[in-house]
């Protein structure tokens, strides 16, 4: 019964905080964008400071190749929101090639990426050690500079340090960001940077941050009228809040795989 509260029909948020959904986009499609969506943002383009897609070259046709800026870029978790948000977002800003790590949810992975352009997904589920053998193979001998980890968890952190360059110092460093705090024992090689992705910061200060999420928030409502920005798959939960522990139970037994659960309030009995 607090002014953010959850479980609730009406909440309050900051104007800037909101985006129109175009009238082809229903809500359980709304439902499942701005959290995931904007977390993708914030680690792309604030965490591994990656080029945004109105910056030169970034979009448009004008890039011809990627270049070190702008790729390869590892996405961790492809599968799921913030991973496949992460993918799109990645796309429109011109940035690749992307290599996608998933496991059930390959074949929504492959709707998302480019194999013409250099683009592939790799399933973790053969073990640590041929899932590093895989990202490899798929670089190509392209040095990996950044990398997204949406699952941080399971030993997601040890097998991406694996791949990443290490030769860099300082603003030559590669970037990983989590979504997740850093296990204790684990403590990245010299030549990698560590940032960790909080959607929470384009909510506050400083002012460049809540700038950020204002610009992109409104972006997000523009990819979604012109079709570059594809909502997560979702699905409905039938009973609207009595479905909660459902939900939670499909999740925590690994249950869920490229799909957003969506509960409809107004269905509570």
């Amino acid at each position: 019964m607090s002014p953010h509260g959850s479980f609730a029909e009406y909440a309050l948020a900051k104007d800037y905080t909101t985006f129109h959904l175009p009238k082809n986009i229903s809500f359980e499609e709304g439902a499942a964008i701005p959290l995931a969506c904007m977390t993708a943002a914030v680690g792309l383009f604030i965490q591994l400071r990656l080029p945004e897609p109105w910056q030169k070259g970034a979009a448009d046709g004008e890039m011809k190749e990627p270049d070190s800026t702008r790729g390869p870029l590892l996405v961790y978790g492809a599968a799921s929101a913030v991973g496949a948000y992460a993918i799109q977002l990645a796309k429109r800003a011109g940035i690749g090639p992307i290599i996608g790590v998933a496991g059930k949810g390959i074949p929504f992975v492959e709707s998302l990426l480019d194999k013409s352009a250099g683009d592939a997904v790799v399933d973790y589920r053969n073990g640590d050690d041929k899932l590093v053998e895989d990202i490899k193979k798929a670089l190509n001998g392209k040095k990996l500079k950044h990398a997204y980890d949406a699952v941080s968890e399971k030993g997601s952190y040890q097998n991406i340090a694996k791949v990443l360059d290490t030769t860099g110092q300082g603003e030559e460093a590669s970037r990983l960001t989590h979504v997740l705090p850093k296990p204790k024992d684990f403590d990245p090689p010299q030549g990698i940077e560590l940032g960790w992705t909080m959607v929470g910061c384009v909510h506050g200060t400083p002012v460049m941050q809540s700038d950020f999420g204002q610009a992109w928030f409104k972006l997000f409502s523009k990819g979604l009228k012109e079709g570059w920005l594809k909502a997560h798959p979702q699905e409905v939960v039938p009973g609207g809040l009595n479905g909660v522990e459902t939900g939670l139970k499909n999740l925590k037994e690994g249950k869920a795989s490229a799909v957003k659960y969506v509960f409809r309030i107004a269905d509570t009995k």
